[in-house]
């Protein structure tokens, strides 16, 4: 006869994958940045079950067992955009850890979720004040923190779209050159002088210092005195010939 208890196992995981299953669809869309979580737990059930679960609901993982193993992880040259920090941590606990992310210029804009079993108005106006996006207070449900976890990969999918938008930017207004101040011009040739001393041809210096392009034509004024003339003197010249 089969164990009553192992129908119930069964039920549970059967119950929990559905679940999972369901909040793998309604995770990172298509088109959209994979969002890479890290997880600093240093409970291995709660680690390893908070990994499981994301990697079920289509997010990259880092999982992480103290706050020191997290610093680490995000300190890397691709660090995790979105953290799920234990509070009560061996070496670094996730009040410090969050300020230390707060603190530092390359991951202050990591979403960082508080993960613990303080609950009350106080400690989470602590947690939130340390420097974390969102609290959540063990035990947690399951559908709930995959809401929040969605919400923190919108966030950080956001940013990132912003941050690339920001280098494209910087990297076009690099390209574009502006003339500015005083630029010292010869009275006669109008040849413009360079910073390095050297007398440059006007259309020469604006192009290098400029997105504009030149094309000649010859103004009326200039025509009349030195077209005109040429021209006469070679009609000239041509009839004398003959």
């Amino acid at each position: 006869m089969d164990d009553p208890s192992e129908h119930a196992v069964a039920r549970s995981r059967k119950g929990r994958c559905g679940l999972h299953r369901r909040g793998r669809v309604r995770g990172n869309g298509p088109g959209e940045l994979r969002v890479k979580v890290l997880i600093a737990e240093d409970d291995a059930v709660s680690n390893r079950y908070l990994e499981a679960a994301l990697r079920r609901w289509g997010y990259e993982v880092i999982a992480t067992k103290n706050g020191a193993e997290a610093w680490q992880a995000l300190s890397g040259p691709e660090f995790p955009r979105m953290a799920i920090l234990d509070w009560m941590m061996p070496e670094m606990d996730g009040l410090e850890l969050c300020r230390k992310i707060r603190a530092t210029a390359a991951t202050k804009t990591a979403y960082v979720i508080l993960l613990t079993a303080r609950g009350g108005h106080g400690n989470a106006v602590q947690g939130l004040e340390a420097g974390a996006d969102d609290y959540v207070t063990k035990p947690f449900d399951r559908e709930e923190l995959r809401a929040r976890v969605q919400v923190g990969a919108r966030v950080a999918q956001l940013q990132a779209s912003l941050a690339e938008r920001v280098s494209e930017l910087e990297e076009t207004m690099a390209k574009v050159k502006q003339l500015r101040g005083l630029l010292p011009i010869c009275s006669y040739c109008k040849k413009i002088r360079t910073d390095q001393n050297y007398w440059q041809q006007v259309e020469g210096f604006i192009s290098e210092h400029s997105e504009a392009q030149f094309s000649h034509g010859i103004c009326p004024e200039c025509y009349a005195k030195f077209v005109k003339p040429e021209l006469e003197a070679s009609a000239a010249d041509a009839r004398s010939k003959t």
